[in-house]
């Protein structure tokens, strides 16, 4: 007897695999779970297609950086077939400065698509700490 394959819980371990591998950094680990025409957008707008590409910015802004998951949700639309899966949790790690960081949120939205992601959107706060360590920051943080 076939057991069909849970499209929901599939598309968080293919996302929660991906991420994983991106924050090795292993761009072309990470590149076997995106499709063709990923498309990925990070905060402040700016655009990639590749896990390399956010692996150098990443690299730009960071010394090293990695992702502590609090969680991982997901939703399928019945419509499309997409899967919606979002994981949140905080970067940890060293700026390029050395200083490290541990508490900096960050929540990811993707998109999966037959096995694949499609497009995935960064949020975090990295930009405001670093606004703040300028001291540009409007508030305190």
């Amino acid at each position: 007897m076939h057991t069909p394959t849970d499209p929901v819980a599939a598309a968080k371990t293919i996302v929660e695999r991906y991420l994983e591998r991106a924050m090795v950094p292993d761009p072309e680990g990470a590149r076997a779970y995106v499709s063709d025409d990923f498309q990925i957008t990070f905060t402040g707008g700016r655009r990639f297609t590749a896990p390399a590409q956010t692996a150098a910015f990443n690299a730009k802004r960071y010394a090293w950086v990695k992702k502590k998951f609090l969680r991982t949700d997901a939703a399928l639309d019945p419509e499309t077939g997409d899967v919606h899966v979002y994981n949140t949790g905080y970067l940890y790690g060293e700026w390029r400065d050395g200083s490290a960081f541990e508490t900096n949120r960050y929540m990811d939205t993707f998109v999966v698509r037959g096995g694949q992601i499609v497009s995935t959107q960064v949020w975090n706060d990295s930009a405001e700490i670093l606004l703040h360590k300028a001291g540009l920051a409007e508030a305190p943080l």
